[in-house]
């Protein structure tokens, strides 16, 4: 079960860096509100720093540069530019990552993940902006922490969190009582 949840994770974590880079690459910078622009790729960047967590759980470290790779020679196919800045920026997330992720996971997957999440989306917004040649201003920094971070990380975090107490509540209680 653990194999075939981890390539599906793996799976998921190489198609959200695809898409990510094809939309920045077919949209470039969009409105996110509030004065806020972001990358198009912005909110599949944010999953893939997720999913990350989920391969290195289930999969290991090594997997999730495997799947780094993946993603920068399937994007290569489309852009050559955005694939370099895409890989440095993931590569130095991911460093980021591990480091907050790794030493916090013993303590609670969802501290471990938001934590780590929140990391991972600075040093990737960094980055990528300046790697793939968007400038860097508030409302590009703030729209990609918005996408990534908030929306791509804090509220999946939280569903999952409120999802495991519901699940608690009825094991605990299960006639309803």
């Amino acid at each position: 079960m653990t194999g075939l949840r981890g390539i599906a994770a793996l799976t998921a974590y190489i198609t959200a860096i695809v898409a990510a880079n094809w939309l920045t690459t077919r949209y470039g910078l969009v409105p996110v509100g509030f004065g806020l622009i972001t990358t198009a790729g912005t909110y599949a960047a944010g999953a893939a720093l997720l999913l990350r967590d989920v391969v290195q759980d289930t999969l290991g470290w090594r997997w999730v540069l495997a799947g780094i790779g993946a993603g920068a020679i399937l994007t290569a196919l489309t852009s050559p530019a955005l694939a370099v800045a895409s890989t440095v920026a993931f590569l130095l997330a991911e460093l980021l990552d591990t480091a907050v992720y790794t030493p916090l996971r013993a303590r609670g997957w969802a501290r471990a993940a938001l934590l780590s999440g929140i990391v991972g989306a600075v040093a990737d917004t960094y980055a990528f902006l300046a790697l793939a040649g968007f400038p860097i201003t508030a409302q590009t920094v703030g729209g990609q922490l918005v996408g990534k971070a908030l929306w791509a990380t804090v509220l999946p975090v939280l569903i999952v969190v409120a999802v495991r107490q519901v699940r608690r509540a009825v094991h605990r209680d299960p006639i309803g009582a």
